[in-house]
């Protein structure tokens, strides 16, 4: 079944096309009583994927600003060969020829790491523990190298703004597992939103049940969350209100608007009664702290975020987006400087994750997702530092039935195109929703008059290379 949303939600039909249509007598009878229960038509209720899953939850880690491809992940030796060298009459077509100039080779070393030999930077001495975990894709393309509009290219499949995010389509589609949890959490960091701030978490068009929490990894996660007064009084009180809103539901048959808000409001209730123990880092022992470096000067402010992002995950959240404050990847100076920064912050606690869902058993069916907007010229900008550039950068992704141990695709010798099997986001996405037993033809959603789908109309596949 296509999963459109003008017709059945996976078999859930929609009070006014049930009695629409003439159905039979014990049919309608059926719907009435729906009806008269108040189920609404927009839920969060686990729905069935249109084929067996691989994943069945997925951890973003994204990279606002856009991490450098070749200083962390797509060693380049002819790059550092011609270092200071004017590029050829190949490389001139950049966004911006005013600001790069000569060739710039990367100042970090590359090894060899795990059994696959995936070539890895010295800054990243935690991914390179788990290098026979992940699939390594050095073949990305973006269609835009504004931050604004590669990120919305990222978030929601198109370079404009007002489209759901990716896991508001895969909240949409699936469900969650967990009714006293948001489906979609977005753990923003304590000192900041990203750029483009609450968009790179939104539901666009479609209902706000689907648009991402916005939590913190540190002090109150939620405000407002702990209730007023007894838990009994609380729980009274989300009784009649639940009661109270079906009632005027009841009235209002066709205000499908009107039924996601009321469904918002009822998980809000409910987290009310039972979500601050899954946000409660003091539950986690000691050896966890550790392991994600919670106390650290550096790391821990990540740390804590991926600690939250670990434990609402294997509390059944569907889908669960980490973000750093405003672009910290974005080296148009001192970039050397810059990168090993960042990655004093985000290597050690990504590590972490990857170990704590592996001897969870969570791996297997958690796809863990690392990767920024774009990537940087293989040009200087400036005296030190790199632009943005679409044209062929890296990212990573882990479990969920994702490849183990593999690189796929390929840039050229300076890091400049992607040449060899070039993955666009449409690709990628189709990708995730695939592991997660959506086709992406199929998972649509039905809004002023079209059809629309996280891919959009772009041509798009699956890119089997990275499936194991």
């Amino acid at each position: 079944m296509s999963h459109v949303l003008r017709t059945p939600i996976r078999g859930l039909l929609s009070r006014r096309d049930l009695f629409r249509g003439g159905l039979h007598a014990s049919v309608a009878g059926m719907a009435l009583g729906s009806l008269l229960q108040g189920a609404p038509r927009f839920d969060l209720l686990p729905k069935q994927p249109h084929f067996p899953a691989r994943a069945k939850r997925v951890i973003l880690l994204f990279q606002n600003g856009g991490p450098s491809q070749m200083d962390l992940f797509d060693p380049k030796p002819l790059l550092k060969k011609h270092h200071g060298e004017k590029p050829g009459e190949g490389f001139i077509n950049t966004v911006d020829i005013k600001k790069t100039g000569t060739w710039m080779g990367s100042p970090f070393s590359f090894a060899k790491q795990g059994q696959c030999g995936m070539e890895l930077s010295e800054l990243l001495p935690g991914l390179a523990r788990h290098a026979d975990d992940i699939t390594l894709v050095r073949s990305m393309v973006s269609e835009h190298s504004n931050h604004e509009q590669a990120i919305w290219y990222f978030n929601t499949g198109l370079t404009t703004p007002g489209r759901p995010a990716m896991g508001s389509w895969v909240t949409y589609g699936l469900g969650t597992e967990n009714q006293n949890l948001p489906a979609f959490a977005a753990i923003m960091h304590p000192k900041g939103l990203p750029v483009d701030g609450a968009r790179n978490y939104s539901s666009g068009w479609m209902p706000p049940l689907y648009q991402g929490m916005a939590m913190r990894a540190e002090g109150t996660p939620v405000l407002n969350l702990k209730p007023s007064g007894p838990g009994d009084a609380a729980a009274a009180r989300f009784a009649l209100m639940q009661q109270m809103n079906r009632e005027h539901l009841t009235g209002h048959a066709d205000q499908l608007a009107l039924e996601a808000r009321i469904a918002s409001y009822e998980l809000a209730a409910r987290m009310q009664l039972a979500a601050s123990e899954a946000l409660d880092l003091t539950k986690e022992p000691a050896s966890m702290h550790a392991l994600y470096q919670t106390d650290d000067a550096e790391a821990g402010i990540h740390g804590r975020q991926l600690l939250l992002a670990r434990r609402l995950a294997e509390r059944g959240v569907r889908f669960v987006q980490v973000l750093l404050n405003g672009q910290p990847w974005d080296t148009h100076q001192k970039n050397e400087a810059g990168n090993r920064e960042v990655a004093r912050r985000t290597d050690g606690p990504a590590a972490a994750l990857l170990t704590d869902l592996k001897q969870r058993g969570l791996l297997d069916d958690t796809l863990v997702i690392w990767g920024g907007e774009f990537g940087r010229t293989p040009m200087a900008e400036g005296a030190d530092g790199r632009d943005h550039h679409k044209f062929g950068f890296s990212l990573w992704v882990a479990g969920g039935g994702a490849k183990r141990g593999c690189v796929y695709g390929a840039t050229d010798d300076f890091g400049y195109h992607a040449t060899e099997n070039r993955v666009t986001m449409a690709d990628f996405h189709a990708t995730v929703l695939h592991l997660l037993g959506l086709d992406f033809e199929r998972l649509s959603f039905h809004h002023d008059t079209r059809d629309e789908k996280l891919t959009d109309v772009r041509k798009a596949q699956v890119v089997r290379g990275i499936l194991g």
